[in-house]
């Protein structure tokens, strides 16, 4: 796993990928920093942090299409299932190095709290708390563009398609004040939350059975308490959105709180998409 580390990262900066991405994330915290602590003055660097999560639309995909979908497009995928390397140890390298590239530009950033500490009073621990919080955003979404780039052999493809995930769940919120609120509305958003888990576990497992199995099961059972007691799914899909935000989450500790149920959700949602990564790369590893 460490010789995977070493190669992706030094991949990375022998190319403009991890360039580009710092300074896409380093031109929105310091344009943020322009308009909310210089311009505005105001204290709260957390602000800055919550302006620049719209740039994760763009850098994100940037940093995380290549990360198996090149692999797979060169061919050099072959070469490591060869390794003596398990499948989660070569995904657990390549997220590892993201997390490293990612780290630098926010090394960088940590400064600004300290550097605005020394004209006037700034909440270290919120800004602080809020920087680790927004790391853990940023890695969970790496995640899922992790996931992502591992279902295709085309960059541009997994960057298309990282972009449009990361937008619905930034204005998941907004978009639940849109959405019924009704009990029926909700069990027609859950079946087709079911129709996509279905497709998922087809795609990975190749097993319709277990596909078809797992689909049924979730139907009848969302259709029996539905007919049991309908009020139970009264406002669920818009709060099922709204607490599946991982930007949602983030806002907490904007506002000054540390939410450690944030924190684990942040990491669930991590090794989730991580756990899903290692069987997409397993199904072609062993086809």
């Amino acid at each position: 796993m460490t010789a995977i580390l070493k190669h992706e990262i030094s991949s990375y900066f022998h190319s403009l990928t991890a360039y580009l991405f710092s300074a896409f994330l380093l031109a929105f915290v310091g344009f943020g920093a322009m308009l909310y602590n210089i311009q505005s003055a105001v204290a709260n660097f957390e602000y800055v942090l919550r302006f620049v999560c719209l740039g994760f639309v763009v850098i994100v995909p940037i940093l995380t299409m290549r990360v198996i979908a090149e692999e797979r497009k060169q061919k050099t995928d072959q070469l490591l299932y060869s390794l003596p390397l398990k499948t989660w140890e070569i995904i657990l390298g390549k997220y590892l190095a993201l997390l490293a590239v990612f780290s630098v530009p926010l090394c960088i950033a940590a400064a600004y709290p300290l550097i605005f500490s020394q004209f006037g009073q700034v909440y270290l621990l919120t800004s602080y708390g809020s920087l680790l919080a927004f790391f853990l955003m940023g890695a969970a979404l790496m995640a899922i563009g992790t996931f992502i780039s591992s279902l295709t052999e085309n960059q541009g493809f997994a960057a298309g398609i990282t972009i449009p995930v990361i937008l619905l769940n930034y204005y998941s919120v907004t978009l639940a004040e849109h959405v019924s609120a009704t009990a029926f509305g909700s069990v027609i958003g859950l079946f087709v939350v079911i129709i996509v888990l279905g497709i998922i576990i087809r795609y990975l497992t190749k097993n319709e059975i277990l596909a078809y199995g797992t689909g049924l099961l979730l139907t009848i059972a969302v259709g029996v308490v539905y007919f049991m007691d309908s009020s139970k799914f009264e406002g669920l899909l818009p709060e099922l959105m709204t607490k599946l935000s991982v930007f949602e989450r983030f806002y907490t500790f904007v506002e000054g709180v540390f939410d450690m149920t944030a924190v684990v959700y942040f990491v669930t949602v991590i090794i989730f998409f991580l756990f899903l990564s290692v069987q997409s790369l397993e199904k072609r590893r062993y086809n």
